[in-house]
């Protein structure tokens, strides 16, 4: 097998970083416990709760809304929306002016430590667009939250009648 140079050097500064954590403190010296203690592997900073999408009979359109939770101790940046039922999803914002709804695109949404965001009908939430099938009451929609830095958390949303608030 032939790596390329930087392949190789990534593999190379892994390697020297998995010897370097495992080398043993020198005889004598006591070891933090912080260092003793393994790390939380595979715990999610960001969860989605109560997601559900409001039917829309005849239209290749949808609205998307869910809670989403952020335990961690930093702001978590959403900078997306997929679905494998939509063409194209992404976030949006209702806002009234002037006596008038207006929904426009919300580029990125952050999630305070320790908050909570709600996207719900008036407010934030998920537009899906070109639906390739149509959502019957009770079926489940996949959400995929795409955050900065390349993560996402994944999330099944519930198909509730046009008349849910």
């Amino acid at each position: 097998m032939r790596l390329s140079p930087a392949r190789l050097a990534a593999l190379f500064s892994t390697l020297a970083s998995v010897c370097i954590a495992q080398t043993p403190p020198p005889v004598g010296q006591a070891v933090p416990l912080a260092a003793q203690t393994p790390p939380v592997v595979g715990a999610k900073p960001l969860t989605v709760q109560d997601a559900w999408v409001r039917a829309t009979p005849g239209a290749d359109i949808a609205a998307a809304y869910m809670t989403l939770r952020n335990a961690g101790p930093a702001a978590i940046k959403v900078t997306g929306v997929e679905s494998p039922i939509a063409g194209h999803a992404m976030i949006h914002e209702t806002k009234v002016e002037a006596g008038q709804s207006k929904m426009r695109p919300h580029e990125q949404l952050v999630v305070a430590p320790g908050a909570t965001v709600k996207l719900e009908p008036g407010g934030l939430h998920v537009m899906l667009h070109d639906l390739k099938q149509p959502l019957s009451v009770g079926a489940k929609v996949p959400l995929v939250i795409q955050l900065s830095g390349g993560g996402s958390v994944a999330a099944m949303a519930t198909v509730r009648p046009l008349s849910a608030e």
